[in-house]
């Protein structure tokens, strides 16, 4: 079966099929033998299909490969490195062809996905299934109400864009700062960065904890490892966490924080007079009244003095029977 050539060569771990557009524009790939062209379709259990050089393996013979990899500081998200940088890449000592999935800038760290599946890559980087990633991120100040409300709704960044509505809320304080989670469907470039220096809340450290169902759980720099299956089967599932699902939820996970790290000011405050008054009912007053019933007080004959007879000695003029007592000498 015929398919493009920049989805061939994402399947064979080439990279993102945006990344492998570029291999093709710049004369990289050849069918049979001629330079291919964007667009171009192929069929691998017929034509020969070569990057570099190098054939691409047939679709049956690809094994897959899933990778869980902590990316330091300081070390490019790139397979090829394009000077003398280490790449996540040269972290991991097996052959084969391994693409990073989500990638973080140069000074970033956390979690990122190696693998040769060019589908589930497609499905986790492209912007129009916003899978989720959750981030760590320590800020120089200690943001408000006002600048968190700001980040969830989106900025309009100065290439005159705008940040899709991202899940943003308060961790805990760090000395002047404090650490704020950020989860978002979108990775534009340098996207936190630049909205936090926008809003005045300038960013010195960014962690991501997540890719879609994957965590990066107890993984240290530098450190990696074999996803299981059903990891596996969890990213490619539909029940991969997406910002329009949870959107639709309506449910923020802000909730989950304790309200005594939080502080006073990303606190929701809430004032019981600010609760609807419900309005008043027209009840159309009844005199029927069932047995054994008192009947209300506007029903109620008034009582002169004279008619209040009691069984405690009063005669029926009010006045008592019994004598006055005499005052103690």
């Amino acid at each position: 079966m015929q398919e493009r050539l920049q989805k061939l060569l994402a399947q064979a771990g080439y990279g993102s099929r945006r990344a492998c557009e570029e291999f093709i524009i710049a004369s990289r790939v050849r069918v049979n033998g001629q330079v291919a062209t964007l667009g171009q379709k192929a069929d691998l259990s017929v034509d020969k299909v070569t990057l570099d050089g190098k054939a691409l393996p047939k679709s049956e013979a690809l094994t897959l490969t899933y990778i869980a990899l902590y990316k330091p500081r300081n070390v490019l998200s790139a397979a090829e490195g394009q000077d003398d940088r280490q790449t996540v890449r040269d972290l991991i000592p097996l052959e084969g062809h391994l693409y990073p999935v989500g990638r973080l800038d140069w000074d970033s760290e956390g979690l990122i996905l190696m693998t040769n599946d060019g589908e589930l890559t497609n499905k986790l980087t492209h912007p129009r299934y916003g899978h989720e990633k959750e981030y760590r991120v320590l800020v120089a100040r200690k943001p408000d109400d006002k600048q968190l409300e700001a980040w969830r709704r989106g900025i309009v960044l100065e290439d005159g864009d705008k940040t899709a509505p991202a899940d943003v809320s308060f961790l805990s304080s760090s000395g002047k700062g404090a650490w704020i989670r950020v989860i978002m469907g979108e990775g534009k470039k340098r996207q936190i960065r630049e909205v936090g220096r926008l809003l005045g809340l300038p960013v010195v450290k960014i962690i991501r904890l997540r890719i879609g169902t994957l965590k990066l759980g107890s993984l240290k720099p530098r450190q990696w490892r074999h996803l299981t299956e059903n990891e596996v089967m969890e990213l490619k599932g539909e029940k991969v966490p997406t910002m329009e699902k949870r959107i639709a939820r309506g449910r923020s996970d802000r909730s989950d924080v304790n309200s005594k790290d939080r502080p006073a000011s990303d606190r929701i405050k809430r004032n019981p007079k600010d609760r609807p008054k419900r309005p008043p009912v027209d009840r159309p007053r009844t005199t029927e009244r069932k047995p054994n019933e008192r009947p209300a007080t506007s029903d109620r004959p008034k009582r002169t003095p004279n008619d209040r007879t009691r069984t405690t000695g009063r005669t029926e003029r009010g006045r008592s029977t019994t004598k006055p007592r005499t005052p103690r000498r």
